[in-house]
């Protein structure tokens, strides 16, 4: 089977990677890294021990928030 990689724009990605969702949002890696290590955070997926960023869970959330 060839290996085959896809180049999918960062707005088009149901999850991002903590360095994609950094560049997508402005927000620092460190930070969202913070943000996300609460068992309640709401657009963090964990598969495995890789951390993954919910792109549109994270822009709702921070449309609702005042500061972080």
């Amino acid at each position: 089977m060839a290996d085959t990689k896809f180049d999918v724009p960062i707005w088009h990605k149901t999850n991002l990677t903590v360095e994609e969702a950094a560049a997508y949002s402005g927000i620092g890696s460190q930070k969202l890294r913070e943000m996300s290590d609460s068992e309640y955070c709401p657009f963090v997926l964990w598969n495995g021990a890789k951390r993954l960023i919910k792109r549109e869970k994270l822009d709702k959330y921070l449309a609702e928030v005042y500061s972080i």
